[in-house]
């Protein structure tokens, strides 16, 4: 469905019961809503899933102003998604770059939110080089020990604005603090972040300075988790989610 917010029209889908736990989703860096289809397919009848493109990425339309390009446009977006759902607080979940957007979001409105799962997670550079190598050696050892590869989601990274998926992801950092950000985190907060993923490191320091945040890593496995193994993505989330309904 489409969704227009102040000048942009958002990609925006719903599934799973309206009843139940909602989870927003937020996407990776170059990636778009569709990287979440395996999860969904699994998760969809315990969870109400809902995701979408932010602007310029995915089937969104480009922003009307570049000055839109901020995580704090972008947390506007997912409060007017929330709100046509009748969603009052949700638990996040993200991956790569949108667990940056996602801890923005959490930081800016932790009102609306529940808990955080952010996966692959970073608040310093990004290594593309050392992400891709990890992936390699990842994958290499994912397949002797005789772990299916999985498809990639049909559309994963398919754009109808190509130009503006940079502006979408790299201009809406640039003016947002994300590690003050950390510090203002007092929902609980799993980290799970893969073993060759060159983000581990910054994850480690996310958890350490986050008020209530618990780390996970994912043996075997390399940076954009939720697509290279969308498996163990989910059971990490779900595991963590039945730990909050424990405490």
């Amino acid at each position: 469905m489409k969704l227009s917010v102040e000048g942009a029209t958002l990609e925006v889908e719903c599934a799973g019961p309206a009843e139940a736990p909602p989870v927003l989703l937020w996407h990776g860096a170059a990636c778009t809503l569709r990287q979440w289809d395996l999860v969904v397919d699994d998760l969809r009848d315990r969870f109400r899933l809902i995701r979408f493109d932010v602007r310029g990425a995915g089937q969104s339309s480009p922003a009307a102003d570049p000055a839109q390009y901020s995580f704090e446009q972008y947390g506007r977006d997912a409060l007017v998604i929330l709100d046509h759902f009748g969603v009052e607080r949700t638990h996040v979940w993200s991956m790569a770059w949108g667990s940056r957007a996602a801890l923005a979001f959490c930081s800016l409105h932790p009102e609306r939110v529940l808990s955080a799962a952010f996966f692959d997670a970073s608040v310093d550079a990004a290594d593309p080089k050392a992400q891709r190598e990890g992936g390699k050696r990842a994958r290499s050892l994912q397949d002797a020990a005789g772990i299916q590869r999985f498809p990639m989601p049909e559309g994963w990274n398919t754009h109808a604005n190509g130009q503006d998926v940079v502006n979408a992801s790299l201009g809406a950092a640039r003016s947002f603090d994300l590690p003050a950000a950390v510090a203002r985190l007092g929902m609980p907060v799993l980290v799970a972040t893969g073993a060759h993923d060159p983000n581990l490191a910054s994850s480690r320091r996310i958890v350490a300075a986050a008020p209530d945040a618990r780390l996970v890593v994912m043996e075997n496995v390399g940076h954009g988790s939720v697509l290279q193994r969308p498996d163990l993505a989910a059971a990490t989330f779900t595991n963590f989610h039945a730990g909050l309904a424990l405490n």
